[in-house]
């Protein structure tokens, strides 16, 4: 087979993925191998510039805007993460990241990935004043009123802490196991679709237009980064411990 050729098989595959995953909710392969497929596409395409297509998978810019919510700009721009799968795109990461210190040695931070949606939520004097989803990384949907019924986000941090006025702490909501199964019951019972995964799950209940349904069915969510100005932290651990101290649910395995 011609990389002319598995391009365009690619492509086809990629696009039906796509369309089983987020139309029909019912995935027939692991995100791993999605990513693996589209990580064969993109390495072909830039070998082949003549092949470009504006319609090709990897030109899909990720966006989970709702017109049906406003529509709130980042104040910094939310990227989504890479994937790795060796050891050696891990050793390649190591080796620009010094190359952007300068050849400066640095210490990286290993910590768990939780299977959700990415929010941002905003901080000022201690309160809580604003949730907003990654959208397409420049602007997302305000979701406030529904991560207010999170229970494990802090709405008002305890007094005495040595926090800044203002900062965004970005993490993922997900629905936990249990609250997932409990639901998919629900919706059996009821002859409704069921849904494919917690992140499925988690992404469309975050998007309710009812927020005491969202209440309801039980979302978690876990943080990972602080972003602000003048942060009083050295190292990027440091801010982790912050958020825990502060009452924030952090990773468990942090290392």
């Amino acid at each position: 087979m011609t990389d002319t050729e598995r391009i365009t098989q690619l492509r086809q595959q990629l696009h039906e993925h796509n369309h089983r995953y987020y139309v029909l909710n019912q995935p027939t392969i692991s995100d791993q191998d999605f990513d693996f497929l589209m990580h064969e596409l993109q390495e072909l395409e830039e070998r082949h510039p003549e092949m470009y297509d504006a319609n090709s998978p990897t030109q899909r810019v990720g966006s989970d805007i709702n017109k049906a919510f406003k529509q709130v700009t980042h104040e910094r721009p939310m990227m989504s993460l890479a994937n790795s799968y060796n050891i050696d795109e891990v050793q390649d990461f190591l080796r620009r990241a010094q190359d952007g210190l300068g050849g400066e040695s640095c210490e990286i931070v290993g910590e768990m990935k939780y299977d959700g949606t990415s929010i941002s939520v905003t901080y000022e004097n201690g309160r809580m004043v604003r949730a907003v989803t990654r959208g397409d990384g420049t602007q997302g949907d305000d979701v406030t009123n529904n991560v207010i019924t999170i229970k494990s986000v802090p709405l008002q941090l305890p007094d005495g802490m040595d926090y800044p006025d203002k900062f965004e702490v970005r993490g993922e909501i997900l629905l936990p196991w249990a609250s997932f199964e409990r639901l998919n019951e629900e919706r059996q019972f009821n002859e409704e679709p069921l849904f494919a995964n917690p992140r499925n799950a988690a992404a469309g209940t975050l998007k309710l237009q009812n927020s005491a349904e969202v209440a309801r069915r039980g979302l978690d969510a876990y943080f990972y980064f602080m972003l602000g100005d003048n942060l009083p932290f050295e190292t990027h651990m440091e801010s982790i411990e912050a958020l825990k101290k502060w009452g924030f649910k952090t990773g468990e395995l942090t290392i």
